[in-house]
This record gives C-alpha cells, sequence and structure tokens, in this order.
C-alpha cells in the first residue's frame, strides 16, 4: 500500500451527504479510507461509521488505519450484503451511504492481475476465494467470449480477439496477464486506437466486470437501499462506467417515481478539471444522489 489514496469527488461528497455529528453512515467501498476518514472527523464520536471492503488486502489496511477511531469499524464484506453486515453489526439504518463503484488503484499495485502493464497471474478478482479471470478467458464459448468483451469493454474488435484467444488457448491455457496482453495486441494490429490506449485496455476492463459480476452486484446493491436507509437518509453513488451509471440512474429515477424520495442532484456531478489534473482517474466518475422521504 505504497501508493497515496485520492478520494474522488470528495467535497461534492460530502456536500451532497451532508452528515452531521452523531449520525450513522455506511460507507460501502472503503478501500484506502479517504471517504470514511472525512466522514468519521464530521460525525464525530457519538456517531458510528461501518465501512466494508470485498478485498481481504484493503479491509486489513482500512482496519489498521481506524484503529485508534472508535466511531469507525471495517467489515471485510462485499457491497451486495450490506443488509446482513448492518444487522450483524446492530448498526440499525443508515443516515448516510456511499458506494465509489471504481477499482482501487491499490489493485492496479498489487499482483491480482488487474494491471496490463505487469506479468501476473490472471486473477483479477476482488475476493481472492472467487473463481480467477482465467476461468473466463480458458472456459467460455467463442462467441460468449465476443458478447463479454464488446458488452462490456465496448471494443469493436471482439471478435477478432475472441477467436484469437481461443485459438491460443488450445495450444495452451492463458494463465497470466502478459500472455493476454499479447494475444490481443497480435489480434488488433498495429495503430489501435492511433496508440492512445493500450489494445489490451477495453478486454481488461471486460474481464474485470466479468470475474466480479460487478453489474449484477450494483443492481443488487441499489434493491437493498430502501431497506437499510433510515427516514430522510441519503445516498451517494460513484461510477464510472457507463453501465453502472445507467443502474444508477434508472433505480434511483424508480425509487422516486414509486415516492420513495428524490434525486440530489437531478443530474450527476463531474469532476473539476482541477481535480482531474491532479487525480486522472478520476475523469470518468459520475456521483449521483439520492434522499429519502422523511
Amino acid at each position: 500500500m505504497q501508493e497515496e489514496h485520492i478520494p474522488v469527488l470528495l467535497n461534492e461528497t460530502l456536500e451532497l451527504l451532508s452528515l452531521g455529528i452523531g449520525e450513522k453512515v455506511v460507507d460501502c467501498t472503503v478501500d484506502g479510507g479517504g471517504h470514511a476518514a472525512a466522514m468519521a472527523q464530521i460525525i464525530g464520536t457519538s456517531g458510528r461509521l461501518v465501512g466494508l471492503d470485498w478485498d481481504q488486502d484493503l479491509a486489513d489496511y482500512a482496519t489498521k488505519k481506524f484503529s485508534k477511531t472508535p466511531q469507525v469499524s471495517i467489515v471485510h464484506s462485499t457491497y451486495t450484503k450490506v443488509a446482513d453486515v448492518l444487522k450483524s453489526e446492530n448498526f440499525g439504518k443508515a443516515d448516510g451511504l456511499i458506494a465509489d463503484l471504481g477499482f482501487s488503484s491499490w489493485q492496479l499495485l498489487g499482483g491480482g492481475g488487474f494491471s496490463f502493464e505487469k506479468d501476473e497471474p490472471l486473477l483479477m478478482t476482488y475476493d481472492k476465494d472467487e473463481p480467477p479471470a482465467a476461468k473466463l478467458i480458458n472456459e467460455l464459448l467463442e462467441k460468449d467470449l465476443a458478447d463479454m468483451i464488446f458488452t462490456f469493454g465496448g471494443e469493436r474488435k471482439s471478435r477478432l480477439i475472441a477467436k484469437a484467444i481461443v485459438f491460443e488457448r488450445r495450444r495452451e491455457r492463458i494463465l497470466t496477464t502478459g500472455r493476454l496482453v499479447q494475444i490481443v495486441s497480435k489480434a488488433v494490429g498495429g495503430g489501435y486506437e492511433r496508440g492512445r490506449i493500450n489494445p489490451a485496455t477495453r478486454t481488461f476492463q471486460a474481464l474485470r466486470i466479468a470475474a466480479n459480476r460487478e453489474l449484477e452486484n450494483v443492481e443488487k446493491l441499489m434493491s437493498d437501499l430502501p431497506g437499510v436507509m433510515n427516514k430522510g437518509g441519503r445516498v451517494a453513488i460513484i461510477t464510472f462506467h457507463s453501465l453502472e451509471d445507467a443502474i444508477v440512474k434508472k433505480s434511483f429515477a424508480e425509487m422516486e417515481k414509486n415516492g420513495l424520495g428524490k434525486r440530489n442532484p437531478k443530474k450527476p456531478v463531474s469532476p473539476t478539471h482541477s481535480e482531474c489534473r491532479k487525480n486522472p482517474r478520476s475523469r470518468s466518475a459520475k456521483l449521483r444522489g439520492f434522499i429519502f422521504n422523511k
């Protein structure tokens, strides 16, 4: 955990959540603890914060980080189980909840197969007990592989890539990121996107989303929100991918239509130019919020 953690849209998130002293808040993706630290300071020792992370290493890091912050409890769990976690923690319902759906910059450096710039085992899962991404690469039918790369990665050359993967895995199973990068790069040919991005960028994104069932998980979280929030509770969701954002947008609109509360704000909030310069990974972030009726 050497790289500094920079929370995305921090001030905008805090403004949206509008927390007060003594309130209860949930951080569904505690990561490096940037958002959690700021929220813990606002709610004070009379408040309570439960932070979740599916990645054991990040949960352990956050546990140490907040070991002297009595109002903070860290739980190694996926946010799809937030209702169960809050019940087991005797937390009651939340006044505020945040979910930052981006994957951690630390995970790129942690040897988990998330980076296409290193040659590592092709794992790419937040929970090490989950089946590795290599299982998808080596076992999906060619059509399903192409559909996955196109749908989750927006890769226009998905069929060429899938065909190359299937051809190469017949010779030998694909078990490392380095070999997958070589296969993808050869399949798409030179001059890919005029050199603006690595040829494997979209394939890796698609594989990460599929291996971790990220879209299913977001849908589960959104369906659980009404049951875990207090009256007047505020929710902040930060997405980095159009498919995730579409799920959040639709869910908030449906909750508003059903009379549960209102979207706040109506339109998503994006990072300022200044934040994007300081933290380039924030460029694709979108913040959406919801306030439940009092």
